[in-house]
């Protein structure tokens, strides 16, 4: 394909109308979108047969609409698990998986861009999309992104990485100024990107809503032309966040190829259209016509990569049996074991009592952008009758009745807004005989959020609210009277206050929103069918004053116009380690049912890169995976660092009872360099290179040491 010559027969209003999305489906004089339910598309050009593509939402599934016009067919995408919950398998081959698995699933709904991954940090647990961001660290969040994008894009369709850059709160994320140093930007919020756009090559990137340090990201000439396409060499092009900024002239002439989803002014008349705005600006000098031609050769190279270019016959059936059982294996390797007193697993046959209204209104994923339309979501009840476990019978259709009542009464679903249910329902006689007549006890409390909110500091958000509360002491209280155990089930999207009622079960298991297989995964976990190996790619705090982020959501409170990140480069594990915070549950933790033994460590340079070994034992009784991590402790020198950071993992086979794995880790030498003024340094002395289970149960230490070094800030891959 002669790009040059298709570029060079263009008009100038053909070029300026490929820099702008078609306009949003069915609304004015814009045609309803190819694909329903699909985000945006671009424009057409007839005349050189470039058709229009299609755009559409994707951190946890492909998200389009099941019904259309005029047909009888359904179309279900597959539900996987939240981006968290992928980060928590530590598995890169299963992100690979599920992203293949979308992509096919967007390449057979004639899908050419799928908007995903999200790549941004979790800085304060409140953000309420953070359920669609892998990480609070950007070398776990980077690489489980960079194996997601090449699973997309071995389907021949295009990943987006969003948002870039600090998109990390919805409370006026629109116009929201992040004020934060160039430092933390590129060793935290950057560096996930980073790793994402230079090893797996995204097709597109999205430029966020936000203002970064004064200048929306969209319009940002140092973000996105600076950084992104000089430093990094990032070759694909740059989309907006859905009707993002206030001058598509700033857009075009920062580096932003494609506006989205283009004529903003119909859902706000106060906006610009932006195709006039960018030909007047054109006719005043303002853009060259070079420039133009550089956004428009940023887009056709891509373009003529994706299906409907290539005029690919898509079947409308992608093998949705096959990605169900890929979202069953991407949600059981993320389930974290947080609590285990004696009981976890539990036999099939051990009576069982099953409480919680979300055994029945399992929650798959978070609302907005990152929802999903599967066939079905198999809850937890549902599971556990389908498994053969012995649920009381009584119990279970008690539940099953009052939901239904519930929901047809003061709690019907209005609007998709759904009331959450009442919990403390039952009566102190039932309790009691429930208590007498099954083993354990199994509530299960859940949690949504989605875009556009963030979560509250409130009791039935980050605290349990009294209901809940109530039931967990009643049932504690009832059950352990008997002698008889507790577990609790956490369905939620991310952490929430845990530290002031764990004492009173004996199992606590996060099954975060684990898409549609949820109740199958939970029901393979608890009885030991599958041993859980999900480790934590955030902290959960003791409580909400012990977290770094003190600014959230930013000043004045209660409108906030801006956010100051004080704590820097110190997010995360960064700052309870560094500061000496004592976490609940530390980055990197997560139990199983069996232990692990780690020895013989052997760490050498060569070139430049560290070469880390040493062997895993599983010294119990149970088959199961470890997640290796390699934390590195810099010497102390000119510049701050904090106490250790992530630079390797990974995670074993299925290693059987006696069965050891030999692991071998590289780390590049400017993944160990901090961030000063323009350049990367590594500062000279030992580094201590720490293995562990867990960012706080390190198991083997070695040292190394380095001589001073330098990089640019291209740097190569990271």
């Amino acid at each position: 394909m002669d790009l040059e010559k298709m570029i060079n027969e263009m008009t100038l209003e053909e070029k300026i109308n490929l820099l702008v999305g078609i306009g949003r489906s069915g609304v004015g004089d814009t045609p309803r979108y190819k694909v329903e339910g699909a985000a945006g598309e671009t424009r057409p050009i007839e005349r050189l047969n470039i058709p229009r593509t299609v755009h559409a939402d994707g951190p946890a599934g492909l998200r389009i609409s099941p019904k259309r016009e005029n047909d009888e067919k359904t179309y279900y995408a597959t539900a996987f698990p939240i981006a968290s919950m992928i980060a928590s398998t530590w598995n890169k081959d299963i992100a690979f998986e599920v992203g293949k698995a979308m992509g096919n699933e967007a390449k057979e709904y004639g899908v050419d861009f799928l908007l995903a991954p999200a790549l941004n940090i979790h800085r304060n647990l409140l953000c309420g999309r953070n359920f669609e961001y892998y990480s609070e660290d950007p070398f776990l969040s980077g690489e489980m992104a960079e194996s997601f994008v090449r699973g997309v894009q071995s389907e021949g369709v295009g990943a987006c990485v969003k948002h870039f850059v600090v998109n990390n709160q919805e409370t006026n994320r629109r116009s929201i100024n992040t004020k934060v140093s160039e430092r933390a930007l590129r060793e935290i919020y950057l560096k996930g990107f980073e790793i994402a756009i230079k090893k797996a090559k995204p097709w597109t990137v999205m430029s966020a809503y936000n203002k970064l340090n004064g200048k929306y990201c969209s319009q940002s000439w140092w973000l996105l032309t600076e950084v992104l396409r000089n430093e990094w060499g990032f070759e694909g092009f740059v989309m907006s966040d859905w009707d993002a900024g206030d001058s598509a002239k700033e857009q075009i002439q920062a580096g932003n190829d494609l506006i989205m989803p283009g004529k903003s002014y119909q859902t706000d008349p106060s906006r610009k259209d932006e195709i006039e705005e960018i030909k007047e600006a054109v006719k005043r000098g303002e853009i060259t016509e070079e420039i133009i031609n550089e956004r428009v050769r940023s887009i056709l190279k891509i373009l003529v990569k994706t299906p409907s270019f290539n005029n690919y016959s898509y079947s409308n059936a992608p093998d949705l049996d096959e990605h169900a059982k890929i979202s069953y294996m991407a949600a059981i390797e993320g389930v974290v074991l947080l609590e285990n007193k004696g009981a976890l697993p539990f036999d099939k046959s051990t009576p069982v009592a099953l409480f919680g209204t979300s055994q029945i209104e399992t929650i798959k994923g978070g609302t907005g952008s990152g929802d999903t339309h599967p066939k079905y979501t198999v809850n937890i009840l549902d599971a556990f009758e389908e498994k053969g476990i012995n649920v009381d019978k009584q119990l279970s259709e008690f539940y099953r009745r009052k939901v239904k009542e519930l929901r047809n009464t003061k709690y019907k679903v209005q609007e998709d807004i759904k009331p959450k249910l009442p919990e403390n329902i039952l009566e102190e006689n039932f309790l009691e005989d429930l208590a007498e007549r099954n083993e354990i006890a199994v509530i299960v409390f859940s949690r949504i959020s989605g875009e556009g909110y963030d979560r509250k500091l409130e009791k039935g958000d980050f605290y349990l609210s009294d209901d809940e509360r109530e039931l967990l002491e009643r049932v504690s209280k009832a059950f352990r009277l008997k002698r008889k155990k507790v577990i609790v089930l956490l369905n939620i999207g991310g952490p929430i206050e845990i530290a002031s009622w764990r004492n009173l079960c004996d199992g606590i298991l996060l099954i975060w929103q684990p898409g549609q297989e949820a109740g199958r995964v939970v029901a393979d976990v608890c009885t030991g069918v599958i041993n859980p190996s999900g480790k934590l790619p955030t902290t959960f705090p003791k409580g909400y004053t012990n977290i770094p982020s003190k600014e959230f959501p930013g000043v004045p409170k209660e409108d906030p116009r801006e956010v100051i990140y004080e704590e820097d480069i110190y997010v995360g594990y960064r700052y309870y380690d560094t500061f000496g915070v004592e976490p609940l549950y530390e980055f990197g933790y997560g139990l199983s049912y069996t232990t692990f033994k780690y020895e013989n460590l052997e760490v050498i340079t060569k070139g430049n890169y560290v070469i880390v070994s040493f062997d895993v034992e599983n010294t119990g009784d149970f088959a199961g995976k470890e997640v290796v991590q390699v934390y590195v402790r810099a010497p102390k020198g000119k510049i701050d660092k904090p106490f250790q950071e992530l630079k390797a993992f990974s995670k074993t086979k299925l290693l059987q009872p006696g069965e050891r794995e030999k692991v071998l880790l590289k780390i590049s030498l400017r993944s160990l360099a901090s961030f000063a003024i323009d350049k990367w340094i590594l500062e000279k002395g030992n580094y201590e290179i720490r293995i562990g289970s867990s960012s706080r149960d390190i198991r083997l230490v070695g040292k190394i040491e380095l001589e001073e070094k330098t990089f640019d800030v291209s740097g190569g891959v990271i």
